[in-house]
């Protein structure tokens, strides 16, 4: 399954983050926040209401693009 990570430096830590799933993770490195975040979607994957309503909660990949705001 392909899915969208994106991922921001916070601090000293990068966080990742799966919006198809809404599933969010860390780590010290950007390798390791995506090793983790990789993992938590593989765990939220595998549980059985999730697996049962997996259809549902699948959603197209978000459109990355950027706005202009004033200041």
């Amino acid at each position: 399954m392909q899915l969208t990570a994106i991922v921001e430096k916070e601090g000293k830590f990068y966080v990742a983050r799966i919006p198809e799933l809404g599933v969010a993770s860390q780590g010290k490195t950007f390798e390791e926040s995506l090793k983790n975040v990789r993992e938590a979607a593989e765990l939220y994957l595998e549980d059985p209401y999730v697996k049962k309503g997996l259809k549902a909660i699948k959603r197209s990949h978000p459109i990355l693009t950027s706005v202009e705001v004033a200041a």
